[in-house]
């Protein structure tokens, strides 16, 4: 099953999302993301961290994770690109991401996001596993 591909939409970022699972849906959605800001081929990790997080629904969670990911990026500079989900309910949120700094790595910039949206976000269910439709604003 392929992770994600991109949409055509009219000023931002579409992209639709396949998982087996919730939390492969949920990682795969965050290396979209990344897939978009940077060249993500070949990177090696150096930076580890943990985040938890709680909301009230589903796609709450999912958008507070993306944007989550966005805020360390910018405030803490680093591209991640694996993503390793260890706890997800409907509410509640659980992870390790790894990458590196974007420093010497300047250079696999590529796209400006600035936050993930709620437009037509709804996860379904299907009979391959999970899929959902995120739009980025760029």
């Amino acid at each position: 099953m392929k992770r994600y591909e991109q949409f055509p939409h009219t000023a931002d970022i579409g992209v639709r999302v396949y998982g087996a699972s919730l939390k492969e849906l949920f990682e795969n959605a965050a290396f979209s993301m990344f897939d978009v800001i940077a060249d993500l081929e070949g990177m090696k990790s150096s930076v580890e961290q943990t985040i938890e997080l709680a909301a009230p629904t589903p796609e709450e969670l999912l958008v507070a994770w993306l944007d989550e990911l966005l805020y360390h990026f910018y405030t803490r500079q680093i591209i991640f690109f694996r993503f390793e989900i260890g706890e997800l309910s409907d509410t509640r949120l659980r992870a390790t991401v790894y990458g590196r700094p974007v420093g010497a790595n300047r250079n696999r910039l590529k796209t400006e996001i600035k936050a993930a949206t709620y437009a037509d976000l709804v996860i379904r269910k299907t009979l391959e596993g999970y899929q959902v439709e995120i739009i980025f604003d760029i």
